[in-house]
């Protein structure tokens, strides 16, 4: 794929759009929101639209925070997403895994960007409170060369990085959902347990040349576990909504998710098999022994038909999981326990999780 100059476009910037919404904390997603969440909101909204417009506006916020952190050091740093100076031997590992890995991280921060400024402004637009985090924004980022140095929402330097998503989507006979409630295996068991750095935590980072190369290929599989994540959620909270546009949101947002998905996934694949000499943890490579097969084929990226409501019916290429009770806050343990808010308070837990209830709860209104 060959890069292209970009017309700028005229930009926002995330603190400016955020300093002009009113703040969402954990008393605003009480008692109003939780009991059934059906009753009818300003605009024509049920108050349960407008809890999973704003849960997700969250969730896209917290998914902007990483995602600057990542283009700031290995993305392309330009009037769309600005931010940052970049770090030439990180950028340098992530295009091990595609020569355009840059332009790709741009583009899915973009796309993150454009999310949470839509869902906000249109829950503005009908009268409703926005999603804003600012005043979570109290983590460390990397001091590595091209980092800005501002405090953070999330943290992308003590991860513990689920990969069965690999297996999940190869398997043609399993399904997380129920009533099959099946597990999968670990594509790359060492970065599954533990805490792992996914960008460099400082120029010390950057070499070993063979520690930075694993750093890289953390990012690209943890790449495409958040976005296999978003994949899920929109098709599973919008069995849930009553409006007919807010549908068509999800339905029109969820789509992008995937394709970022696709994207990482076939990168990812990519990843060079090393062992780290700092740590001693190995890349392995998945096209051989002891994995290999169908369930690791790195070359197996569109999802298997696999089963799917009940094995009476033929298998069916899907988007899995996508059951809708507790999906909102299954992505917050989800997240939770990849270590991604590792640092955060006591406050921002309790937001989160409370708005994440109040979208569970939302009932869909004919």
């Amino acid at each position: 794929m060959e890069h292209s100059k970009r017309n700028p476009r005229r930009f926002v910037s995330r603190r400016t759009f955020l300093g002009t919404s009113l703040a969402v904390g954990a008393g605003a997603v009480g008692a109003a929101l939780l009991p059934g969440a059906s009753a009818r909101a300003a605009g024509t909204l049920t108050d349960g639209d407008a809890a999973i417009l704003r849960f997700l506006a969250a969730l896209e916020i917290l998914e902007t925070d990483f995602w600057q952190q990542y283009n700031e050091l290995g993305g392309v740093q330009d009037a769309e997403v600005p931010g940052g100076s970049g770090n030439p031997a990180y950028t340098k590992a992530l295009s091990q895994l595609d020569s355009d890995m840059a332009q790709y991280v741009h583009d899915n921060t973009e796309d993150e960007f454009t999310h949470f400024t839509f869902l906000n402004a249109y829950l503005t637009a009908h009268g409703l409170t926005p999603a804003n985090l600012d005043q979570f924004r109290t983590l460390q980022g990397s001091k590595a060369t091209g980092a800005q140095k501002i405090k953070r929402l999330t943290n992308l330097m003590q991860l513990t990085v689920d990969t069965t998503w690999w297996t999940r989507y190869r398997s043609r006979t399993k399904n997380p959902d129920p009533p099959f409630n099946d597990t999968f295996a670990n594509a790359v068991p060492s970065i599954a347990t533990g805490e792992h750095p996914a960008i460099p935590r400082s120029d010390k980072d950057l070499n070993p040349p063979d520690h930075l190369q694993f750093i890289a290929n953390t990012a690209g599989f943890h790449f495409a576990t958040i976005e296999q994540g978003g994949s899920s959620l929109y098709p599973s909270l919008a069995q849930r909504v009553s409006n007919v546009e807010v549908l068509r949101i999800l339905l029109s947002i969820g789509p992008t998710e995937t394709m970022h998905f696709q994207t990482w996934q076939d990168k990812a694949g990519n990843a060079p098999p090393l062992t780290d000499p700092t740590t001693g943890l190995s890349f392995p490579d998945l096209n051989s022994p002891p994995f290999g097969g169908e369930d690791f084929q790195t070359n197996l990226i569109m999802p298997e038909p696999t089963v799917f409501l009940d094995r009476k019916f033929p298998v069916v290429s899907i988007v899995r999981p996508t059951e809708t009770m507790g999906a909102a806050e299954g992505a917050v343990k989800f997240l939770t326990a990849m270590g991604l808010f590792r640092g955060q308070s006591a406050g921002f837990f309790a937001m989160l999780n409370g708005l994440a209830a109040a979208a569970d709860s939302a009932q869909r209104v004919a």
